[in-house]
């Protein structure tokens, strides 16, 4: 197969659907040759900010001179973000080649009982088979989806493994309490390992995480509030080890700052002979040099324009927060694109960013499994929403925010990874040529200094 052939051959998958569990999927690598049994494991799980958190913790890896992979989960504009090292995507003749030889024993798997490999599981067996092929010196896998029967999970021992968070989500898959989602989240857990959260203690959430780690004779290792202190855009970052001040992170938003301090308690949680204690400079440096496109990610500056994947209740929280205290939302003039899809509900999604007390909200859909923009819209209009319009192509709904906004104001797409994904760089790009917008630097330059002087595309 080239790479054309290999993407049709991988969103065929698409049909089956989520399909939980790792019997087929430890058939299918057994197989491959057991790549997940030749790679040091960093495993890491949460409701919201693990994406986030991967990226910190394989930069922190790589600014100590090593080579690291990184499995994130899902992608928003090029599915090989999915897969890098060093933060190389995973080159499409080399795509291409793993899903030509993987294809085989998937077809072959299909003929038995254990039935035909979702889409995810393929994906997830390139990225093991890519890692061990390369040889890397350590592995950052980020959990797809609840932890316990996530494909990931095949790990029989991480060095570590790490839950940001707990809320409700994907409910209809992982359970309707944080209790039973914290059940699932904490699957990832295994005997022995040590288990860094910064789920809050006290709650049903951290009650489960913490039998668990029990059971298991796993250590477990808190991270709260007074690990991720902030002063204006600094941080001091604390962990068992150290104590890092006047952290600067380019990932912008409060929100950030817990994810920062989970990826350091981490690392500095791994033991010495797995992985020879990180220098104050490397922990510095990967933290503020962490990137990962669409969290909370300015793309033009006047007007500002911000795009974030934040797709549910506690992420939806987080962003207002940050459009409040980042960006001075509240006192100037907002206006919101939001597409959910479909397994999200638009009123608790749409609640707090209703307090910021938008000017307009432009209601759309993804392109992939999406939830009708007319519901966004009623959930908007009964949150007292002023100005709402249904524009169901993502693009378009970006264009009319344009031609809505003047240049002091603020403008926020948000609501799926689909929907940020259904604006590539480029076409942000045409989008503000059209307005003679400011776009930003792309993500190799400071963020938190965007001007109306810069040029060139946004993220990529």
């Amino acid at each position: 197969m080239d790479y054309a052939e290999a993407l049709t051959y991988l969103h065929g998958r698409l049909r089956l659907g989520v399909k939980l569990g790792n019997e087929r999927f430890l058939a299918l690598l057994q197989r491959l040759g057991d790549p997940q049994e030749r790679l040091h494991v960093v495993h890491i799980a949460g409701t919201k900010g693990k994406g986030s958190t991967t990226a910190m913790a394989a930069s922190i890896l790589q600014a100590a001179g090593y080579t690291v992979g990184q499995y994130l989960s899902p992608y928003v504009y090029d599915v090989r973000e999915r897969i890098q090292i060093n933060r190389e995507m995973i080159p499409q003749e080399d795509f291409a080649r793993l899903v030509t030889q993987i294809e085989p024993h998937v077809a072959a798997l299909e003929r038995t009982d254990l039935g035909p490999t979702t889409e995810f599981e393929l994906k997830t067996a390139i990225g093991l088979c890519w890692f061990a092929e390369q040889g890397v010196d350590y592995a950052v896998l980020e959990v797809g989806l609840g932890g316990r029967l996530d494909a990931t999970n095949v790990v029989a021992r991480p060095l570590v493994t790490a839950i940001t968070n707990i809320g409700l989500d994907h409910t209809e898959l992982l359970g309707d309490t944080l209790g039973k989602i914290a059940r699932e989240k904490a699957g990832i857990v295994k005997r022995g390992v040590p288990c860094v959260t910064g789920v809050p203690r006290g709650g049903e959430a951290w009650g489960v995480i913490a039998e668990i780690c029990r059971e298991k004779e796993a250590p477990l290792i808190a991270v709260g509030p007074d690990d991720h202190l902030a002063a204006g855009r600094t941080l001091t970052v604390r962990t068992p080890r150290r104590v890092l001040r006047d952290v600067r992170l380019r990932l912008r938003g409060a929100f950030q700052h817990a994810n920062a301090a989970v990826a350091a308690a981490a690392l500095d949680a791994i033991r010495p002979d797995a992985l020879p204690p990180l220098s104050d400079d490397a922990m510095r440096r990967g933290l503020e040099d962490a990137y990962v496109p669409g969290r909370l990610e300015q793309v033009a500056d006047r007007p500002t324009v911000i795009v974030d994947v934040g797709h549910n209740e506690l992420a939806a929280q987080a962003l207002a927060a940050a459009l409040r205290d980042d960006f001075d939302a509240g006192r100037r003039r907002l206006i919101l694109v939001v597409g959910l899809s479909r397994q999200h509900l638009p009123g608790p999604f749409l609640e707090p960013l209703a307090a910021l007390r938008p000017a307009a909200l432009v209601a759309t859909q993804p392109g992939f499994r999406p939830l009708d923009a007319a519901e966004v819209a009623v959930a908007a209009r009964r949150w007292d929403i002023p100005n709402v319009q249904v524009v169901p192509g993502v693009a378009e709904a970006a264009r009319r925010a344009l031609a809505l906004a003047g240049p002091d104001d603020l403008v926020c797409l948000t609501g799926s990874f689909y929907t940020v994904g259904d604006v590539p760089p480029a076409l942000w790009s045409q989008l503000f040529a059209e307005r003679n917008f400011s776009p930003c630097p792309g993500p190799s330059k400071d963020k938190s200094r965007c001007s109306s002087a810069s040029a060139g595309s946004s993220s990529s």
